[in-house]
């Protein structure tokens, strides 16, 4: 059942942490917070992945002080690349940077080693070698175990392989989502690196709870994204029906059909979604007892794919940011 990560084992479902204190609105109260945390322990998650950005800091302080006293129980993840400086999000992966983004984050973390320190993303001012080569000296320091890579392409992944081993490359993957079979998800196979699909439950789509994008909170990311525009989502919709009858012929959820789908694309894929909800939490984890056979993987595959879902994952400022191999227009 325990897929690797680098020299650890874990459950392939994780906790993504970020909506705990950063991108989906008004985030829940601190004890809300540590009670899904805590759940999501005792259910058996054993993979946690935060960043220094979410909340500016506060989702990496609170995984600090919720989960400090059982440390020995999970594999800590988290992104140093990306931060908050005066209130706004600045890509920054130099040398000094990163040292310096680490240090903070062990203390919020309240511990003295992170087990996987990801590139939250490639500062494209600073070659790969340069910011993997100061991540792997924080290795040699004893400060982190493993490193990972997010949003990077197939090719930035092997650059970045040739300085130090990847143990992980985190991209989103669903099925809405499905520019990592470009080429991502085969050189993670080729080269021994776990691949972490972070939304795989298309941002809540898949869930098939949201149908109205105007009920968003303001602040909600998911507002300035173009699949949840209007038009589009309205479109999107119509996908829906279809996708819930296979989860009815399963006697599972369709939240639990989308992450059973993500984690039979490979030995090598785990999946971090991310709840705010003690309901959510327990559902997802009933993903990891769905099976799928090919009959009903091509139905997916078929029914939600890069040419049957309106809009780009990103609006265009954002893209630009990111090094994800994207399909033709």
């Amino acid at each position: 059942m325990k897929r690797k990560v680098g020299q650890f084992e874990v459950s392939p479902l994780g906790l993504g942490c970020m909506n705990l204190s950063h991108a989906y609105g008004l985030p829940p109260s601190p004890e809300a917070a540590a009670r899904v945390l805590l759940e999501a322990l005792d259910a058996g998650v054993d993979f946690f992945d935060t960043a220094a950005l979410y909340g500016f800091g506060a989702n990496e302080r609170l995984l600090g002080q919720v989960l400090a006293p059982h440390r020995q129980r999970f594999v800590l993840a988290t992104k140093c690349g990306m931060h908050g400086v005066d209130g706004k999000r600045v890509i920054d992966g130099r040398p000094d940077t990163i040292r310096q983004s680490v240090e903070t984050s062990l203390r919020h973390l309240n511990t003295e080693v992170i087990d996987l320190l990801y590139l939250h993303r490639w500062d494209r001012q600073v070659p790969i070698e340069d910011s993997v080569g100061a991540m792997a000296d924080l290795v040699k320091a004893g400060k982190v175990q493993s490193l990972g890579l997010s949003e990077v392409s197939a090719q930035t992944l092997r650059r970045a392989h040739a300085v130090h081993p990847i143990a992980a490359l985190q991209t989103e993957y669903s099925l809405w989502t499905r520019n990592p079979e470009i080429a991502v998800l085969e050189a993670c196979r080729a080269l021994g690196t776990a691949f972490v699909a972070f939304s795989p439950l298309a941002r809540g789509f898949l869930c098939g709870e949201l149908a109205d994008v105007s009920a968003l909170d303001g602040k909600d990311i998911r507002r300035g994204m173009p699949r949840f525009f209007p038009d589009n989502y309205a479109a999107n919709l119509q996908l829906l029906p279809a996708y819930r009858a296979v989860a009815d012929e399963l006697g599972c959820t369709p939240a639990q059909l989308a992450l059973a789908w993500v984690l039979a694309r490979g030995e090598h894929v785990l999946a971090i979604p991310g709840t705010t909800s003690l309901a959510h939490l327990r559902d997802n984890l009933g993903g990891l007892q769905v099976r799928l056979d090919a009959i009903h993987m091509a139905r997916l595959d078929a029914l939600i794919n890069q040419a049957t879902v309106h809009g780009p994952r990103y609006n265009a400022p954002t893209q630009t940011e990111i090094d994800t191999e994207e399909f033709a227009a």
